[in-house]
């Protein structure tokens, strides 16, 4: 007699898990810049992915082989699936076709539906606007077919193209971005327990201060505890009023 149990008439699978596909040019880009955000999106059950693309070569405190423990740790706390790239090493990123085509690549391969990177504002760490071209320019390379280095990959088109900036330096002059709440609590425990997870950093300035600080500024002007921002790639497409929230002038 077969095992199996019969499908009611009228019962789906449930859906998939949306995908986030973040990237960071070293290992604590992701968890200082955008982690109130991964946070969140892990609690609301978005299937994170981690590609970090150097580690931490050029850094003045913490050796590599400690620094990809830590950031596979802080993956972990978060419930994200975490990834090395090698594109040169720390301080030697740079923005050229060979490394959009690679990123395009592995997009191609984890089919996203949104992905974060680091904004490209020029007065940061070389590394992190580096980056930020080369993911956008990679999201535009994953859609187009005829691409001859990526023929093996059905192409992948992105839902949603963030930019987040791993410090003040990054973020964009005269930009307000997206505003993202995250004050729950479980959401600021998981934050902070990943961002104290690269303890080789955080031993050498105080980074976790710097990033509660800048949420709880931004979570002031929005009236509420903490909040980071985002900074879209392209306009956002809405199907009514009720999508875009609420205003964050509250102050």
């Amino acid at each position: 007699m077969s095992s199996t149990v019969p499908t009611k008439p009228g019962l789906s699978s449930p859906p998939e898990p949306r995908r986030l596909l973040a990237l960071g040019a070293h290992p604590d880009d992701l968890e200082f810049g955008a982690g109130g955000v991964l946070a969140r999106e892990a609690k609301a059950g978005t299937h994170l992915t981690f590609v970090i693309c150097s580690r931490g070569e050029a850094a003045s405190h913490g050796r590599p082989e400690d620094r990809e423990s830590e950031a596979r740790n802080a993956a972990r706390i978060l419930g994200a699936d975490v990834e090395f790239l090698a594109l040169g090493g720390d301080a030697h990123l740079a923005s050229t076709p060979e490394v959009a085509i690679q990123l395009a690549s592995v997009i191609r391969r984890l089919r996203p539906d949104w992905v974060l990177a680091p904004t490209v504002s020029a007065n940061q760490h070389p590394d992190h606007a580096a980056l930020g071209r080369s993911v956008r320019d990679a999201a535009r390379l994953a859609r187009y077919g005829g691409l001859a280095e990526l023929k093996g990959q059905p192409p992948h088109a992105l839902s949603l193209l963030l930019h987040y900036a791993v410090g003040p330096e990054g973020e964009p002059a005269g930009e307000q971005g997206v505003w993202c709440d995250v004050s729950d609590p479980e959401i600021m425990a998981l934050w902070q327990a990943a961002m104290a997870a690269h303890a080789s950093q955080t031993r050498a300035r105080e980074y976790v201060e710097l990033q509660l600080t800048r949420a709880r500024l931004l979570g002031l002007r929005a009236g509420v505890g903490h909040a980071q921002a985002l900074y879209p790639a392209d306009p956002l497409l809405v199907d009514g009023l009720a999508q875009l929230g609420r205003g964050a002038r509250r102050f």
